[in-house]
């Protein structure tokens, strides 16, 4: 008999849930608004009745749910089933899991949405199959999770993983948490775009300049379209981004030598222009050079759907 599960991937801007099998697959799926203006309890009420529609949409019984798990932004102790803080939607110290509980009817399990989404391509994704893996996600910030022995590392505040505010530059970039030079002030989206939107303000001949025209705007893809075009500070800006990536991987593989280190977001279309030149970097770099077996890295197979298959999955955790 086919079991059923609930995930939900709380977002800054949107919620998706999702009514997935025992395979991982997702049978329905519905996203709503965030509207993080309206405070926790209206979200926290708007994420229950896109449970209960999506339940109803599928025809099941709440019965037939095994749980409902959610992966939400910032520190989440699973131990008090708390959400102690979340700079993206302005929440401290909310009740999140005896609130959805009760709000649903369900079983409910949370987690940090970043641990969850890590969880889906290690159950379902890229490293289906490994035993320890490292999730990292280079989007507006760079969002990461660690498995180790098949669980999700927490540290001892379930604050364990945060890869993005590692220094890579000291005195670098000011970061948004404060810190100076961190991994997410240059591998993040952002990065890329303030490195060049500099090397646009320094380079007046640069091809980049029709492509902001044509755009109306400087974006993460503007560097990789002009390095294609053969624009020379177009492959600069590529080739500067690839290295500080390249310096945050390594880091990791130093740190976990993990069977597999899995990178998503916008820049992983890019393929092997960003893949190629982004391992022999890493070869080059890692202590374990020599060693007969290394951490992969592959590109992340399930993009936004991550996120609610490894919420989906939470009660396995245990």
């Amino acid at each position: 008999m086919a079991k059923y599960y609930i995930g939900a991937d709380i977002g800054g801007t949107n919620v998706s849930v999702g009514l997935t099998d025992d395979r991982y697959k997702i049978l329905r799926k519905n996203t709503i608004k965030t509207e993080k203006e309206k405070g926790y309890g209206a979200i926290v009420r708007n994420i229950a009745a896109a449970v209960g529609e999506l339940i109803d949409g599928a025809g099941l019984s709440p019965k037939k749910i095994e749980w409902l798990g959610a992966g939400c932004p910032g520190l989440c102790n699973k131990d008090k089933g708390v959400l102690e803080w979340s700079n993206n939607l302005d929440w401290h110290n909310e009740s999140l899991l005896s609130d959805l509980a009760e709000l649903t009817g369900l079983p409910a399990h949370i987690d940090n949405d970043a641990n969850a989404a890590a969880y889906g391509e290690f159950l379902a994704g890229a490293a289906k199959g490994t035993k320890s893996a490292v999730i990292i996600t280079l989007g507006t910030g760079v969002g990461s999770g660690i498995i180790i022995d098949k669980k999700i590392y927490y540290g001892t505040n379930f604050a364990g993983g945060e890869i993005g505010h590692t220094v890579i530059e000291v005195d670098g970039y000011e970061c948004t948490c404060g810190r100076r030079g961190c991994f997410e002030a240059y591998s993040s989206a952002t990065g890329l775009v303030r490195m060049t939107r500099e090397a646009l303000e320094k380079d007046s001949g640069s091809k980049m300049h029709e492509l902001v025209d044509t755009n109306g705007k400087i974006s993460a893809r503007t560097a990789w379209a002009a390095a294609k075009l053969e624009d020379k500070a177009g492959k600069e800006v590529v080739h500067k981004y690839i290295k500080y990536l390249a310096a945050g991987i390594t880091n990791v593989i130093n740190t976990f030598q993990p069977d597999i280190v899995c990178i998503g977001g916008g820049v992983c279309g890019e393929g092997d222009n960003l893949l190629v030149p982004l391992k022999k970097i890493v070869k080059a770099e890692i202590f374990s050079k020599n060693s007969a077996k290394n951490a992969e890295i592959a590109i992340c197979k399930l993009g936004n759907d991550a996120g609610i298959i490894g919420a989906a999955m939470l009660g396995k955790l245990g």
